[in-house]
């Protein structure tokens, strides 16, 4: 259920192993765990044994997961009622483990509705052990009070928005550092070098489509951007049409554009993504981190979301008795507190608006280059100190947090 992850680049003191239970609940989780965990050694100054939840990437960096991923890793309210009996079995499951394992601190990463309940239950049973939390919830954009609560079993947080600690100090949360999106870690794979992306007129435009990562957000969404794809066309002439998939998604997508009438390439893999941003021109994407990441490319966009029956109740609901605090959901704007990319949510994402909306991006015009320059001030507001990367500044916090409690050495200064 364990291994032991040792810096390769310095002899380590002799001490005893460090012993640290990581709960990470999707594969977004599992990449910055797999991250952190390579960089908690040299950080701790000793060798570390890594117990928890994770998935194929924790693996590779030296933790057994308890029970796969795929129990816990679920999105939207319609799909969490259908598995909450497994959820919730997992939740007692891997609190019970930490519990009995008693390590020097519990990280949990992400995916808030389970590892969040896993904290809580250690907390209650373990008080003295020290829980760090990677990845805030939006609590600047849902349900703020949820701040205040974290601040019961949670020592400390790290941010991966820059914004973050202001707002959690505001909203009464945990102490909270910022430390890095893990973008950061892959600006010069998103960014074309000479010659990669074409000058827009110059050929054919290089349009991104991206639906989502997850099965319930494609099937929302990718009807809606075939019928789409046509009446930009007719505004911009022909065009080339890229369609980043993930693995489990992409013979689902191949089939369902095999008839239409603008057919994107199906892009498969993260190498392959990426070289699609750096040739694209503009996109039309789904909300999520994405939006983000095409920011950082250098990528204008327009965004679309649909929300599922729950959460558009809760959505409706929220005009009566308001409980959202922010005017956006794209992560760009937020960072920029601007609202430079334009945002279509459930009816609002009709074929005619989006298609009006993304056709000027792929030209030289005001509606492109107003995007391009909001997003050349993400570097400013979202760099580090120092150059370092994302998994250093948040083990070099964890190794302070420790080092407060005494369960460490501080840090060489």
């Amino acid at each position: 259920m364990a291994g032991d992850v040792v810096p390769s680049s310095a002899s380590l003191p002799d001490v005893p192993v460090l012993t640290l239970f990581l709960v990470a609940g999707e594969e977004s989780g599992d990449q910055l765990g797999a991250a952190l965990m390579r960089a908690l050694p040299a950080a701790l100054g000793r060798p570390v044994r890594f117990l928890g939840v994770g998935g194929e990437r924790m693996h590779r960096a030296g933790l057994t997961s308890l029970f796969p991923l795929s129990d816990i890793s679920v999105m939207g309210a319609t799909e969490v009622i259908g598995r909450l009996p497994t959820i919730l079995r997992r939740i007692r499951e891997a609190a019970a483990a930490a519990i009995a394992a008693a390590p020097a601190a519990v990280i949990i990463i992400d995916s808030p509705d389970f590892t969040h309940r896993v904290a809580a239950r250690i907390r209650k049973a373990r008080p003295e052990i020290p829980v760090i939390d990677y990845v805030s919830p939006s609590v600047w954009a849902w349900r703020p009070g949820r701040a205040r609560k974290m601040a019961a079993y949670v020592d400390h947080l790290l941010a991966i928005l820059p914004f973050e600690p202001e707002a959690h100090r505001r909203l009464g949360g945990p102490p909270c550092s910022y430390v890095g999106h893990p973008l950061l870690d892959h600006l010069d794979e998103l960014r074309p070098a000479p010659g990669e992306r074409s000058a827009p007129g110059q050929g054919r435009p290089v349009l991104l489509l991206l639906p989502g990562s997850r099965r319930s957000e494609v099937k929302r969404l990718l009807d809606d951007f075939g019928r789409t794809l046509p009446l930009i066309a007719e505004r911009t002439g022909p065009l080339d049409v890229l369609l980043p998939a993930v693995p489990h998604l992409a013979d689902r997508i191949e089939e369902a554009v095999a008839g239409w009438p603008v057919r994107p390439v199906v892009v498969r893999g993260e190498a392959a993504k990426r070289a699609a941003f750096r040739r694209a021109h503009a996109a039309l994407a789904a909300s999520g981190t994405v939006s983000l990441e095409l920011a950082l490319a250098g990528v204008p966009m327009a965004v679309a979301y649909r929300l599922d029956v729950v959460y558009r109740f809760i959505k409706r609901l929220n005009r009566v008795f308001p409980i959202a605090s922010v005017t956006s959901m794209v992560l760009p704007n937020i960072i920029l507190g601007e609202n430079v990319v334009p945002e279509f949510l459930d009816e609002e994402a009709s074929p005619e608006r989006l298609a009006a909306t993304v056709a000027p991006l792929l030209a030289d015009g005001p509606q492109r280059q107003r995007q391009l320059d909001a997003f050349a001030r993400l570097d400013h507001l979202m760099a580090l100190e120092g150059g370092i990367s994302p998994s250093v500044a948040a083990a070099r916090v964890v190794a302070g947090v420790l080092a407060g409690r005494g369960i460490v050495s501080p840090p060489a200064a």
